[in-house]
């Protein structure tokens, strides 16, 4: 059994020190591996974040993470994944990382994701560049996501987002808004490629659980959905099977 520690949209800046830590000293007795899902600053800032770094250097599990749309917001989120890596943080874009935990190789494939909508109502690539231009970023990220995950020879494969790759996770949030937190491309990208679990973040006043179109869980992942500092998923890489604390109490 895998245990997999997750947590989105921490949003950490000025006055968050110690906010997390309390959680992190025993996350190793708990998970074999801590994934955070993106908007880890509020404004995207290199010092903001440098306070997230703080406290995760040290902790005993490897950590991974993607970017939100918050850490790009200063245009500095190479400055942000920069600070993040030198204390011991795996920033994936478009990639994977491969880890070894309990025995068991865990591929985890990851991009930040964009908006677009849904299968009914979503943007298309015609009409003024700006549109094209919103499209082609969400198309990117797919492809690249498809990509990351088809490269993981992995037991477990694990795709790490920010926007939403299904509607599910997002009833809650006004419909309205819907096409500018996720878009149905990435579900298509992790169902083509494989995938035993999906977690994401963004929508926080989203729903906790869904499934892509071809079966994939998918857990949204925001603490402001989760109510606690991290979700712990229990994942059995002989069947593949996702067990939480939403569905079970640990």
């Amino acid at each position: 059994m895998i245990r997999i520690a997750a947590v989105g949209d921490l949003h950490y800046g000025a006055g968050s020190t110690e906010i997390l830590r309390p959680s992190l000293e025993h996350l190793h007795d708990r998970a074999d591996v801590l994934l955070l899902a993106g908007d880890l600053t509020r404004c995207g800032g290199p010092e903001e974040v440098k306070v997230l770094a703080d406290e995760l250097r040290g902790v005993q599990i490897p950590v991974v993470a993607v970017l939100g749309n918050h850490d790009y917001h200063r245009d500095a989120q190479e400055e942000v994944a920069a600070v993040l890596r030198r204390s011991g943080v795996i920033v994936l874009e478009g990639d994977g990382a491969v880890l070894r935990l309990n025995g068991v190789s865990v591929g985890v494939a990851g991009v930040k994701g964009f908006g677009g909508g849904f299968a009914g109502a979503c943007a298309t690539d015609f009409g003024e560049p700006e549109m094209k231009s919103f499209v082609a970023a969400t198309r990117r990220s797919a492809d690249d996501l498809e990509s990351a995950l088809g490269q993981l020879h992995t037991d477990v494969r694990v795709a790490l987002l920010h926007y939403a790759p299904v509607e599910r996770t997002l009833v809650g949030e006004p419909q309205p808004l819907w096409p500018f937190l996720g878009s149905y491309l990435l579900a298509q990208a992790v169902d083509r490629a494989g995938a035993d679990l999906v977690l994401h973040g963004h929508a926080h006043s989203g729903s906790a659980e869904a499934c892509t179109p071809g079966g994939v869980p998918v857990l949204n992942v925001a603490q402001q959905v989760i109510h606690r500092p991290f979700l712990v998923v229990e994942l059995d890489p002989g069947g593949a099977s996702v067990t939480t604390p939403l569905t079970r109490a640990l």
